[in-house]
């Protein structure tokens, strides 16, 4: 399929959040390519010199009505929705103010799939979800232990009506860059450093990852195409804990890994009790050509970890 975009238009582009990793690098790419970009956040931080910043509360739609006042977009990219309640606002809000939506999404959407497949988009069909406003969204320890339930009933609000053409980015687990915050490499980091044990499932399954730069070029031509409804996001090539833990080591010559399956208790994070791997070939179809996960996985751990690893 071909671009929306035409080679010299310049975007009005709106993005919610993303002032961090692949958001930040998000920005970066759309100013480079001469798109007007606005960035909406409550203030906590100032986007990148070159894009305008308007200051305002998502989960308030009084306050994100006040901040955009009569303006209007080609494409708004959504970072930040969690729940179905930010979702309801943003498409009362944006209806009749942009053409497109882009809705950054994730794989924990696909929780309750177990399948030795490659999960397709069809497996959770946005349109097929219960929706339920009432339940306690704005408590943050419900909303971390409803994480992909509240992803799957955002992407069920915008699927809900016409308010405006909408795609749903399924993002797989996003390795790479000197600013993951997750914390996640450095937990196998200091484990493999120190021989400790990492904690897996007694049946450890794989998963799929995509490099920070690589999602961050997938949204950036998600928002310059006309396709919707969900795509997935990933690399080629599912990984293993043991593959992850393996690319640490060599970067950690001294140390070593031993991996202890638990019966019971909490993980390490990237450890998986259940198979969902996503199958990444609508994006193919569509024109999106993903890298392999085990070339730029030695790249995505020297770049988190560092000389000092």
């Amino acid at each position: 399929m071909g671009s929306a975009r035409g080679r010299n238009a310049v975007r009005e582009i709106g993005v919610i959040g993303g002032n961090r990793y692949f958001g930040k690098r998000l920005i970066a790419r759309l100013l480079a390519a001469g798109d007007h970009v606005t960035v909406i956040n409550r203030g906590s931080s100032a986007p990148p010199a070159g894009a305008v910043h308007l200051v305002a509360d998502r989960n308030d739609g009084n306050s994100l009505e006040k901040a955009l006042g009569s303006r209007t977009f080609d494409v708004v990219v959504d970072q930040v929705c969690y729940t179905p309640r930010q979702a309801e606002i943003a498409r009362r809000v944006f209806a009749g103010r942009t053409r497109r939506y882009v809705m950054t999404s994730t794989v924990e959407v696909y929780e309750y799939e177990d399948s030795a497949d490659l999960v397709r988009e069809d497996a959770v069909d946005p349109h097929a979800v219960p929706v339920d406003l009432e339940l306690p969204w704005v408590e943050p320890e419900f909303l971390e232990g409803h994480y992909g339930e509240g992803k799957r009933q955002a992407e069920a609000v915008f699927a809900a009506g016409p308010a405006f053409p909408y795609t749903a980015v399924r993002v797989a687990h996003v390795l790479g860059g000197d600013d993951d915050f997750t914390g996640r490499l450095q937990h196998y980091a200091e484990r493999i450093r120190t021989g400790e044990p990492i904690a897996v499932p007694p049946v450890n399954h794989p998963a799929t990852y995509i490099h920070v730069e690589e999602i961050a070029d997938f949204l950036f031509w998600a928002a310059g195409e006309d396709f919707t409804g969900p795509v997935n996001a990933a690399s080629h090539g599912p990984l293993t804990t043991q593959e992850l833990c393996e690319a640490i080591a060599a970067h950690l010559p001294d140390g070593k890994t031993l991996l202890r399956p638990l019966e019971v208790g909490e993980v390490s994070p990237f450890s998986f009790s259940r198979s969902y791997g996503m199958d990444n070939s609508r994006a193919g179809r569509l024109g999106f050509a993903f890298g392999d996960t085990r070339a730029w996985l030695p790249r995505a751990v020297a770049e988190t970890l560092g000389k000092d690893a």
